[in-house]
């Protein structure tokens, strides 16, 4: 089975690193269009330069750093219409934008940094599926990604917001398969287990929370930036052309199993009493 991208054009949010960076640089060599996009210029800038450099002989892909945040709806129309200037149609949208500002027991979350995680996880999501489903429909059809996370079907105890907002995105992209359907436009989620990056290193560098991991999770080894890339880039492709409103688990099956105990990390910031729910 070959995937095609060559002459395509697609959108990358998050695309300064991690899932998205990697999203964004297999798309490239495999001849596509990409625009990635994210709050940090100079992050993104280096990604994109970075990619540019692994795209060897004639391989046709493209990439362009375009910084925006995506909880401003206005400069999301604007990512989405430069996309679209770029390449003519948009083929399809990896949305890897996400986090969490939010951690601990519900008892002690600060409601400022719960709302800031909604924005980003939640309105953020909506505004990008909004302005870059009506670029697809208007093509005719296209496949819209979204990355979610474990935590959403899975409870993971203290991690505030992020779980709970990635439960609201989870059903948002159900929401919009099966509006956007009659007009081929195909949209489906990734949950990822833990993924080796940046951002959870803190917990492989805890030997009681990683082990913890290990023993949650049947297939026994760290989920690779390339497990979830490989998934989205599948879903984005001719070859998903039948699957719609799914929400993939790419864990090595810890969606079977429960949550990480995090008591490890956490009870020496908030003590046993504090984890449950002591003020």
């Amino acid at each position: 089975m070959q995937l095609l991208f060559t002459d395509r054009t697609y959108l990358v949010t998050g695309g300064g690193s991690g899932i998205g960076k990697g999203v964004a640089g297999g798309l490239a060599r495999a001849g596509a269009r990409v625009m990635i996009v994210g709050r940090n210029a100079e992050r993104l800038n280096a990604a994109a330069g970075e990619i540019v450099e692994q795209l060897v002989g004639d391989v046709p892909g493209e990439i362009r750093a375009h910084p925006a945040d995506v909880i401003d709806e206005e400069q999301v129309a604007g990512v989405v219409e430069a996309a679209v200037a770029w390449g003519g149609t948009l083929a399809g949208v990896v949305h890897c934008a996400g986090g969490s500002e939010t951690i601990g027991p519900v008892t002690q979350i600060d409601s400022e940094a719960w709302r800031r995680t909604v924005d980003l996880n939640v309105n953020g999501t909506m505004y990008v599926l909004k302005h870059s489903a009506r670029e697809m429909v208007r093509a005719g059809g296209g496949s819209f990604v979204g990355i979610s996370s474990i935590a959403a079907s899975n409870v993971h105890r203290w991690f505030g917001a992020y779980g709970v907002t990635k439960s609201a995105l989870d059903h948002l992209l159900m929401l919009a398969a099966d509006e956007l359907g009659p007009s081929w436009v195909r949209v489906n989620g990734i949950r990822p287990g833990l993924i080796r990056t940046d951002l959870v290193q803190v917990i492989l560098d805890s030997p009681e929370v990683a082990e913890d991991y290990r023993q949650c999770t049947p297939l026994p080894r760290i989920g690779e930036v390339t497990d979830v890339a490989d998934t989205a880039m599948f879903l984005l492709s001719d070859a998903a052309s039948w699957i719609t409103g799914q929400i993939i688990n790419v864990d090595g099956g810890h969606g079977l199993r429960r949550g990480p105990d995090m008591s490890a990390m956490l009870e020496p910031v908030f003590g046993p009493d504090g984890l449950r729910g002591v003020v």
